[in-house]
Order: structure tokens, then C-alpha cells, then sequence
């Protein structure tokens, strides 16, 4: 067994041949590994945005109702082990190094043998694998890492449910450079026969594409219905703020219910979610038809383990409030999408407040519609330049910046930026009369962009405030 420190090594070196999609070397891997992937049960999560969300809130719920659930999701954020989960904790290290050990030995009777060496993600993914295989989960909610039809994640046959969230332009070089193209690529998590949950695409063509690849492969389809969403409202709950909305669910003597009827949709629940954005609340519905699409197929989810689930369900870089005073969020739109999603929360919730951005993002995404979106609710703006070789330079981003907007300044460093927005956000700084009835709560710092950043940026906040 390999070292921790060979570990590192191991995934650095493999990692510089980069991405190659498609199916054939991770098959010839799990090859290796008795394709212990056919012994677990799936709920696969495909889409451009929401997708770590909606794998947080199915975890959670299904946590909630009794079940020993795995989670994938990919890249980490914060800690690399964070993309192992089993009911809600991370992988330790011990055994992240055992997993990877036995997947590399994996790799080495496949060169040996003329094949090619696996890619770092398809290494990363046969981990989680025998991962959950050994602490034998019930369910593993597995999130694709990009696209659908030829990530490594799409080896398994037969999920549970096929979910997709909400479909949008991100990846052209891997995926396709229009939407139609980029969604018949998430889409092809769809099997023949399994069960599939979809965010509503507001594109006609979009949803005639997945209904016609649920047709052809017999896919019963089911759309979440977030048009049956109302009264969505931030709510102070002691020193928290949650976001409440209701929703006609369906629920019969406590649970949710497999049948829609419509003597059910008349009858409004209330939900709390502990995760702010408003782009949250369409996530949640895709979590809640998820589980009944599962009470349809035999499980037992009550309505106690769906509140629950979604309350305490998390993902942080996801509109996460890292500190109350200020009020200091960060949040991972990375793509025009998310940026118009981001800019609703902002509509929504905080329209009296004075929003100060910190931004950085990659030189491949589409940054000028990201600053036409965000820009004109933002009072000040600095701009930092991630650790990633893919990064767009700060400077260039705060002259792009600077077109939209006449108080945007580079910060060298994501310290710099912290201690700026911070200074600006001081009490004895702000001008009263503007707030309305604000109070101390007038001024929010908002981090967007990149998630390669918002690590160094959530410790530099933990060590300051």
C-alpha cells in the first residue's frame, strides 16, 4: 500500500494528462476492481448548476429515513475528502489512501497489459466505488463531474432515478458550443427503463430533447414542478436566516405520497431550507420529487424526513453564510446561469442592502455576461485572480469590470480583497441615511465567481472575523 504522501504524488502525476471522455478505460478498470459498481444502488445527478445542491438534499432526506447513503460529488472545494461521503462524513484519510492503493494497483496490471493509464478523475471515481462498496451503502447519490454521456460516473447501469437539474452553457469545449448539444450530453445518464426527475428547462427545444430520449428508451419522466412553489420568503430563525417557501407536495398519513392527485396538490406544505439562494428552493423540488419517484419504487420517506433532510441539508459555496457581522457570503455561480440565479437571491432578499463583490473567476467562462448580470447591484467590486492555471488574471478582470460598473479595484491577493470589503463594510463608513430600516444589516459582502478561490477565501475569513 502506498504512502499518504505517495498518494499526492500518484494523483499530481496522472492528473497532467488532463480529461478524455468516454466509457471504454474506466470499464476496462472496474474490470479490475469486479466491477463492484453493479452491487450498488444509484440515484445519478447530471446538470450544469444545482447538481451539488440537489446531491446534499436527496442525501440528507434519505439519511433522515433510515438509509446508510454514500455521496460522489466532484471537485472538492474545500477538502479532498469531502467528495467521499458516507451519511454525511467525510472519508478519513487512512482509507482514502487504501482506496487509492488498490485502484493504482488496478492501473498497473492495465499498462501492464498494453492498456492506458486511467485518468485522474476516472481513478478518483473507481475509489468512491469500492468505497462505498466496502462500507456497504444502500444508496449512493453519485453527481457526474461534467456532462453525462461519457463521464467516468455513467459506468453504472440501472439508477434508481436519473436526476437532472437545470441545463445551461458551461464546458463548450468538452460538451458542445449550444444548449441542445450540451443537453443531450447531461441527458445521457438516462437509461433504458429507469426513472428520471428534471428541473422544468424553460427552452422548448431543451425539453423536447429529453422527452423524446425518455420516450425512445421506455424512461418514465417526471418534471419538478417548481411552478407549484409560493410564499418564498427569507426568515430570521434566532441568529439564522432561512429561506421558507410551500409547496403542495402530497402527503398521505405523514408520507409523501408515490400518486399525484389532485385533492393532493391542493394541500400546501410548509419547508425550511438552511441553504439561502433562491435557485434553492427549485433544488429542493427537484430533492422532493426524487424521493417520491423512490416511494413509488418501495421506500418508505416520511414528511418528517423530508423537512428535516432539506433543513439540515448544506453545500457550502452555495450562497453559504461564512459570518453575520458582516454579513458575509460566498457563493460558486461560475457561469452566466448561475449569475442570473444569484442576481434573483439578490432581488429577492436584499434589495436595501449595499452589496460589496469580491470576484474571481476562469479565463473559459463567460465573465462579460457574468458582470452584465451581477454588476449593476453591486456599491463596490474587487477583483482577485484564482489559484488555477485556467485563471483569468484580476487585473483583466477588474478593466472588463470596470466597462459596467465605476468602483471596481484589483486586489493582489484574496487576503487584500477580505480586508478591503471589511474596512468598507464598517459601521462608521456607511452613510445611515441610505439603508431605509437596515440597520446594522445594510451592507453585505458577497464572493462569486470560481470555486478555486472560495477555499483560501473562507480560511482567510475564519482567521479575520
Amino acid at each position: 500500500m502506498m504512502t499518504e504522501n505517495e498518494v499526492w504524488e500518484y494523483l499530481e502525476e496522472i492528473a497532467k494528462s488532463g480529461s478524455i471522455l468516454g466509457l471504454a478505460s474506466m470499464r476496462e478498470l472496474m474490470n479490475e476492481l469486479s466491477n463492484v459498481q453493479d452491487s450498488l444502488r444509484f440515484i445519478h445527478v447530471a446538470g450544469t448548476n444545482g447538481k451539488g445542491s440537489v446531491c446534499a438534499m436527496i442525501s440528507l432526506i434519505l439519511q433522515q429515513a433510515g438509509l446508510r447513503v454514500g455521496k460522489y460529488t466532484s471537485p472538492a472545494v474545500f477538502d479532498r475528502m469531502e467528495q467521499y461521503q458516507v451519511n454525511g462524513e467525510n472519508m478519513i484519510l487512512p482509507e482514502f489512501v487504501a482506496v487509492i492503493s488498490k485502484v493504482r494497483d488496478a492501473c498497473e496490471r492495465i499498462v501492464a497489459k498494453g492498456g492506458k493509464q486511467p485518468t485522474v478523475f476516472e481513478v478518483e471515481t473507481a475509489a468512491a466505488f469500492v468505497y462505498f462498496y466496502k462500507q456497504k451503502c444502500q444508496v449512493v447519490v453519485l453527481e457526474t463531474g461534467m456532462g453525462g454521456e461519457t463521464d467516468a460516473t455513467n459506468i453504472i447501469r440501472n439508477p434508481l432515478v436519473s436526476v437532472l437539474t437545470s441545463i445551461s452553457m458551461d464546458h463548450m469545449k468538452f460538451l458542445g458550443n449550444d444548449l441542445v448539444q450540451i443537453a443531450r450530453m447531461k441527458a445521457g445518464i438516462i437509461k433504458e427503463g429507469c426513472p428520471v426527475t428534471a428541473a422544468r428547462p424553460p427552452q422548448e427545444e431543451v425539453r423536447r430533447l429529453i422527452e423524446d430520449i425518455c420516450e425512445k428508451k421506455h424512461a418514465p419522466l417526471s418534471y419538478s414542478e417548481v411552478g407549484r412553489v409560493q410564499n418564498v420568503r427569507y426568515q430570521r430563525k434566532g441568529n439564522e436566516i432561512r429561506q421558507c417557501f410551500t409547496y403542495s407536495v402530497g402527503m398521505v398519513d405523514g408520507v409523501l405520497s408515490p400518486q399525484i392527485q389532485d385533492r393532493l396538490w391542493n394541500e400546501q406544505e410548509e419547508f425550511e431550507l438552511s441553504m439561502l439562494g433562491s435557485y434553492q428552493v427549485e433544488n429542493a423540488v427537484c430533492a422532493i420529487e426524487t424521493m417520491r419517484i423512490l416511494v413509488k419504487s418501495g421506500f418508505y420517506i416520511s414528511e418528517k424526513a423530508v423537512r428535516t433532510g432539506l433543513l439540515q441539508a448544506c453545500w457550502e459555496g452555495r450562497f453559504s453564510v461564512l459570518c453575520q457581522n458582516p454579513l458575509f457570503i460566498m457563493d460558486g455561480a461560475h457561469n452566466a446561469d448561475a449569475a442570473k440565479k444569484l442576481c434573483q437571491t439578490l432581488k429577492r432578499g436584499f434589495t436595501n442592502w449595499k452589496i460589496i463583490y469580491i470576484i474571481g473567476v476562469l479565463a473559459d467562462k463567460e465573465h462579460d455576461r457574468m458582470l452584465r448580470i451581477m454588476l449593476p447591484l453591486a456599491w463596490r467590486v474587487y477583483t482577485v485572480t484564482p489559484q488555477s492555471p485556467r485563471a483569468m488574471d484580476g487585473q483583466v478582470l477588474a478593466a472588463e469590470a470596470g466597462k459596467y460598473h465605476g468602483q471596481v479595484s484589483y486586489c493582489q491577493t484574496v487576503k487584500e480583497a477580505v480586508e478591503r470589503a471589511v474596512s468598507d463594510a464598517a459601521p462608521e463608513k456607511l452613510d445611515k441615511s441610505t439603508f431605509s430600516d437596515a440597520g446594522n444589516e445594510g451592507v453585505m459582502i458577497l464572493a462569486f465567481g470560481s470555486l478555486s478561490y472560495l477555499g483560501e477565501l473562507r480560511e482567510v475569513v475564519k482567521e479575520k472575523l
